[in-house]
């Protein structure tokens, strides 16, 4: 059940709210909501904030758990409130006895990996005025969850890449919908890893991405509504069956998504 956090500051001779969405633990997303011309800064880094007061930010899967939100009006000593988040228990799954080109790939497809991974890291750098992420997010697809973000695999000793998303198990050709409104900003149906891959971007740096799809069902720079037909659940790249991996970015900090939603 996510967490609300209201702060009610007077500052000068104005009452100016401060409201925080969002679990307060690691891998949250956090949305914000303060009045007009107000500065937010979260550890000391400026945040984006719109012109009505909305602003986001996240923690990622290891962030420490304590930090400093900092707030003011022009010309107003700023405001300050230490935020302290819940440390988090992931799945650990250690593999042995594995053939080594199982745990490291050859140089020619670390090199398609790498290639790919910045393109990716390209679109998750958009840091767009709209504020789709204040939306309530729904599940872009129905199934049994089947992975969950933060675990992670011992491969012969060598520790994996942790999991960012949330799986969800369905059959070839199931609709995803958009779970949030926002702009198809990639789409990529054959990458190394994920295959079909796209990314809508919903503002301020959040990003979904979906991964392993079948097919996709709109076009990058197209602008989509919640609920509104994506793409098809697949089985393409690295995956052992068909499946939705849904994943969520705030810029390079990557969230759970199971924390934006109801249980399914």
């Amino acid at each position: 059940m996510h967490k609300l956090l209201i702060l009610l500051l007077l500052v000068g001779f104005n009452l100016a709210a401060m409201e925080l969405r969002g679990e307060m633990t690691q891998g949250s997303m956090i949305v914000g909501k303060t009045v007009a011309d107000t500065s937010v800064w979260l550890d000391g880094d400026a945040l984006k904030v719109s012109p009505q007061g909305d602003f986001v930010f996240g923690f990622s899967r290891e962030a420490k758990l304590t930090h400093q939100l900092e707030w003011a009006q022009p010309g107003q000593t700023k405001q300050h409130k230490t935020l302290t988040l819940t440390k988090r228990e992931y799945k650990i799954e250690r593999i042995k006895g594995l053939p080594p080109k199982m745990v490291t790939p050859d140089p020619d497809v670390l090199e398609r990996i790498r290639a790919e991974g910045r393109r990716i890291a390209k679109a998750r750098r958009i840091d767009d005025d709209r504020i789709d992420f204040t939306q309530p997010f729904i599940w872009p697809a129905k199934g049994r969850i089947s992975g969950f973000y933060g675990s992670q695999r011992i491969l012969n000793g060598k520790p994996k890449t942790p999991h960012y998303g949330v799986d969800v198990a369905a059959k070839t050709g199931s609709p995803v919908v958009a779970p949030a409104d926002g702009v198809v900003t990639f789409w990529q149906p054959d990458m190394y890893y994920s295959g079909g891959t796209m990314l809508i971007d919903h503002g301020h740096g959040i990003s979904s991405a979906f991964l392993h799809l079948s097919a996709a069902h709109v076009k990058v720079g197209q602008t989509v509504k919640q609920g509104e037909l994506v793409a098809e659940v697949g089985q393409t790249g690295r995956a052992t069956g068909p499946h939705l991996d849904w994943r969520i970015n705030w810029f390079n900090v990557r969230l759970d998504p199971a924390l934006l939603v109801p249980a399914q």
